[in-house]
């Protein structure tokens, strides 16, 4: 390119399940069918004890749930007793509680009267939603003392959250256990609930809480609450997503076993995490192959608790991460269990938690992706990093990782649009350590004569298959504009992405003029970019293109210009009408510059593309006092107030009031432009 050219945030809150259809058995063996919305006729159904039940209604849990004690061999629930459909709370109510066993299939929503009411769910009970149509409203259950084997299962449990965040007025959890045991929670989607989503409290213990999924809630899941420490509880394969605090807490625990958990807090949403996974008092925990991502405080522990983390993934995540505190246990001394590899979590947990059409087989894991290596020592498969893209199959159906060791690659590397799914990683302790560099400009002649690069041509790396990933690596672009005045173009790009779902997470992209195209591979097609937890550096235009692109939690790094001055152009997006733009978000903008020498953006209507719609987005993001206070300027003939330049909550001494010359975004229109909406149902996930 020629240089001359959040929500406000309100207050709120594996095994065998196969149902598809609901079915029992009577004594003759007529079938009673069922649909997603329950047994047809009115009121309860019931099938004889004396047939065979469905396989779903004779699952055993596993973990702690399993294990003997307390005179009860393991956790079955109602298997014994006969299967019920239920459609209002009074069968619910009538069934839960009775004394005998009883399998309970919940057809459709059953809104819970008043709001807040938590159904005393008996022993020997298996409360299972029917289908993925099963759903308690502004209620929940309790499980009092004494009460064991139970399961509950395959349900939602949803919306009593009362318009206080953190409500202590409203005790109105999802499941309460106050002194059960041998308790089984598996694959509900509990969200929104004016207290916990879980509380295992006053020495509840042998329980296994598995495949749920935990939302849009502040205190989530608290285990223990006494002085005793009795409570044996394993929690696995569970997606904890934009929860505040207690994912989960646990007090007092003589045995945690936490495995294959998932715990996201996505950027520019309502809630924001306090911390993840915390042991407290004399607590002894083991957490393994755990993924966390953009987690506050991932994993805590008090001085008196015993806490043993191995395997985990941790991304984009801050603060307290805390290990060590004794020798905690050996949870294979207990039960048999099998773990999956953390790096896999999120997408098995994204494709299996909370309630299935059909409970059958635990979800597949994700296929291992090929690795190969990359070393210039000859100590990997390749020397370069362009022969291991070379050597990566067509049209691969499946993600390639390339390593590259610790070095400097002085080369030029393309990714075709014909081999998707790589992921270039660096493997040294910090994303400096590898490095991709070249140093080839628009205006550098071709080595063949048939003229010069162009901006795209001259970038180190080219990026044109869609689903890519980079993280902890740097790629530069080191050409030197002082040596070269007497070449006309000194555009000279680092990075060029012409594809949809390229992520890149713990990078540097480093250059002057034009370092990182964000662009698509037409105008027509669309363009996905992330970048996290990173590093752009340059001067002029040094951010643009025309793909839909977010920026967040990064440091945005501005430099001067070959001959030491100051001046240049954050962002220059070409976006074509009807399309999202650059989002910059809950970043940092700073840089050796002098104060007010910087515009955030100009529109760049390429090759004078009147139809095109530029846009840029900043905001929840901090501005050094190098940002004008005007900050965005024409290009090219074309007036950035006839495009879409806005900012939104930022600061710093580069932040200023609304103005005509800078406009803000009301809140109703920042709700609209968040990282959700720029991504259009695409969450990427390191892989």
């Amino acid at each position: 390119m020629s240089e001359h050219r959040s929500k406000p945030r309100h207050r709120k809150g594996r095994k065998a399940l196969a149902i598809g259809f609901p079915l029992a058995l009577t004594a003759t063996g007529t079938l009673v069918y069922g649909t997603d919305l329950g047994v047809f006729g009115s009121g309860a159904q019931e099938a004889s004890a004396t047939t065979a039940a469905p396989a779903w209604a004779t699952a055993t849990a596993d973990g702690f749930a399993s294990v003997n004690a307390l005179g009860q061999n393991g956790t079955y629930g109602g298997r014994d007793g006969k299967t019920v459909t239920v459609r209002t709370q009074a069968e619910l109510e009538k069934y839960a509680t009775a004394a005998e066993p009883y399998v309970i299939v919940v057809a459709g929503t059953i809104d819970m009267a008043p709001v807040g009411k938590e159904i005393k769910v008996a022993s020997d009970k298996t409360i299972v939603g029917s289908g993925t149509s099963g759903q308690i409203a502004g209620g929940g259950f309790f499980l009092g003392p004494g009460v064991h084997n139970v399961i509950i299962r395959n349900l939602t449990i949803r919306d009593s959250y009362q318009g206080v965040w953190n409500d202590k007025e409203h005790d109105f959890d999802a499941i309460q256990m106050d002194g059960a045991h041998h308790v089984w929670i598996d694959h509900n989607d509990l969200r929104h609930m004016a207290d916990g989503l879980i509380d295992v409290r006053k020495d509840s213990t042998n329980v296994t809480v598995s495949w749920n999924k935990l939302s849009n809630n502040n205190k989530t899941f608290g285990i223990g609450w006494t002085k005793n420490v009795t409570t044996d509880i394993t929690v696995h394969h569970n997606w904890f997503r934009e929860t505040e605090q207690r994912n989960p807490s646990t007090d007092n625990a003589a045995h945690a076993h936490l495995y294959n958990n998932y715990l996201e807090d996505a950027p520019g949403t309502d809630i924001t995490s306090a911390y993840g996974n915390y042991a407290r008092g004399r607590t002894r925990m083991v957490l393994e192959n755990s993924y966390f991502q953009g987690v506050r405080n991932p994993v805590t522990r008090d001085s008196t608790a015993a806490l043993v983390q191995r395997g985990s993934v941790f991304t984009g995540t801050s603060g307290r991460n805390e290990s060590g505190g004794g020798t905690a246990f050996d949870p294979k001394k207990y039960y048999a269990y099998t773990l999956d590899r953390a790096a896999d979590v999120p997408s098995l947990l994204r494709s299996g938690t909370g309630p299935r059409g059909s409970i059958g087989t635990k979800p597949a894991a994700a296929k291992a992706a090929t690795t190969l290596t990359v070393a210039r020592d000859g100590s990997g498969q390749y020397r370069t990093v362009q022969a291991a893209v070379n050597a990566v199959p067509a049209n691969n159906p499946a993600r390639v990782v390339i390593e590259v060791k610790p070095g400097t690659y002085r080369e030029t590397v393309r990714i075709p649009s014909n081999k998707p799914h790589v992921t270039l990683r660096g493997t040294g302790g910090s994303r400096k350590d590898t490095v991709i560099v070249y140093g080839n400009a628009a205006g550098t002649p071709k080595p063949d004569g048939s003229g010069t690069y162009g901006t795209a041509g001259s970038a180190t790396v080219a990026v044109e298959a869609d689903d890519f990933q980079a993280r902890n690596l740097t790629i530069s672009n080191d050409f030197d504009e002082k040596a070269n005045q007497s070449l006309s173009a000194h555009q000279a790009v680092a990075l060029r992405t012409a594809a949809d779902k390229v992520f890149l997470d713990g990078v540097i992209v480093t250059g002057d003029q034009d370092t990182l195209l964000l662009d698509t591979a037409s105008k027509d097609k669309p363009g996905r970019v992330r970048v996290t937890n990173s590093y752009v550096v340059g001067n002029v235009d040094f951010i643009f293109g025309r793909a839909t692109a977010v920026i967040d939690r990064s440091v945005i790094t501005l430099k001067k210009r070959w001959n030491g001055t100051s001046g240049g152009y954050v962002t220059a997006p070409s976006t074509p009408a009807g399309r999202k733009g650059i989002l910059i978000a809950a970043s940092t903008v700073n840089g050796d510059v002098a104060d007010r020498s910087f515009h955030l953006g100009r529109p760049w209507h390429a090759g004078g593309d009147a139809s095109l719609d530029p846009q840029t987005t900043v905001r929840d993001t901090t501005l050094s006092a190098a940002v004008k206070s005007a900050p965005w300027s024409d290009m090219s003939g074309f007036s950035w107030k006839d495009d879409r330049f806005a900012e939104y909550r930022n600061t710093g001494p580069g932040a200023g009031p609304a103005s005509s010359d800078r406009p803000h975004l009301t809140d109703a229109q920042a709700a609209d432009q968040q990282i959700g909406d720029w991504l259009g149902g695409w969450v990427p996930t390191a892989s």
